[in-house]
């Protein structure tokens, strides 16, 4: 056994005892809760949401828990074409439907992974939605744009308000980003966590989530990659290519495991080690996801979502996971 070997073996089991003795703080859920949409309409709802599952960091689902959105029952295919298909939109194109994730690439021989960003095409949302009616092989398209991105879709405001009260007497504030979301059945999130509070709300179709606690860190593995970025995708070709704009770092450090992938699983066997909890959303269920769970996600074809980031307290929490990040290293 190496050296290096040696000491990650030493660490985990370091972190195993560090586990057992600190239970009762962290609260480590045997399986993901789920409520009804009533709960949510008692007045007192907003304490117990905080009490039970913000303060103790633990996922929530609730199901039914958006269907009193207007966008709910409004909103698909149809209804944008006959309001905003000629609004120009960004879309993430990809030739697998992995954006902001591993992929391979083969030149001269070998083989590299790399950590690659779509490629961005402006195009008129009618387009988006031909390319969602009628996918093309290795073309696939998801508005993923983020960082508030509704505010891109103006028409669609009203149809989605500022939030959910009681989420934001729980967190103690208002929403700091909402997110639309849309695309192709073949586009996968991967395996990533966010510095926010989140509730994930399906508008339309269905999402499947692979959640594993911060807690788990240790068990999570982590590579530097090389970013790269896709050009130029079309049903016939790609290119892959380094040359990044001025903002983009050279190299990120990101999840090595594919959990939907044997090969990587097998790679990575302190991965077998992860609590993983699967989740699956329909038509008008709310996921609430605390800040830094790592998740994976899949869709259903054309699913539509909406998703509110609150900003997350840095408390105790928020310490013991960074010790865990450091202890990984």
């Amino acid at each position: 056994m190496s050296r290096l070997q040696d000491n990650q073996e030493k660490i985990i089991s370091a972190l195993s005892v560090l586990y057992e003795e600190t239970a009762d703080l962290l609260h480590v859920p045997s399986t993901i809760s789920q409520v009804d949409r009533e709960d949510t309409l008692q007045s007192d709802w907003y304490f117990e949401f905080y009490k039970d599952y913000v303060s103790k960091n633990k996922p929530l689902v609730i199901k039914n828990g958006c269907i009193d959105c207007p966008a709910y029952g409004k909103w698909s295919i149809e209804y944008f074409r006959s309001i905003i298909s000629n609004k120009e939109v960004t879309v993430a194109i990809t030739p697998n439907g992995y954006a902001d994730g591993i992929a391979e690439s083969s030149y001269n021989g070998e083989t590299t992974k790399y950590f690659i960003l779509p490629e961005e095409k402006a195009m008129k949302m009618g387009e988006f939605l031909d390319n969602i009616v009628n996918p093309q092989e290795n073309y696939v398209c998801y508005i993923q744009k983020q960082n508030s991105n509704l505010n891109d879709f103006p028409e669609l405001s009203d149809d989605i308000g500022e939030g959910y009260s009681w989420a934001s007497k729980a967190f103690g504030t208002e929403p700091e980003n909402i997110n639309f979301w849309m695309g192709d059945q073949r586009a996968i999130t991967s395996m990533h966590k966010d510095p926010y509070e989140n509730l994930y709300c399906v508008i339309d179709g269905s999402k499947d989530f692979i959640l594993i606690s911060p807690t788990d860190l240790p068990y999570v593995p982590y590579e530097e990659f090389d970013v790269a970025k896709y050009e130029n995708v079309n049903p016939c070709s790609y290119k892959i290519t380094r040359e990044l704009e001025n903002n983009v770092q050279a190299s990120i450090k990101w999840i090595a495991v594919d959990p939907l992938d044997e090969k990587s699983i097998d790679k990575y066997p302190q991965f077998e080690k992860a609590r993983i909890y699967k989740v699956h959303l329909e038509k008008g269920d709310m996921l609430y996801l605390p800040s830094l769970w790592f998740h994976h996600v899949r869709q259903s074809h054309g699913c539509i979502a909406v998703n509110f980031w609150y900003d997350m307290e840095f408390d105790i929490k928020y310490c013991y996971y960074k010790m865990l990040e450091k202890l990984s290293d």
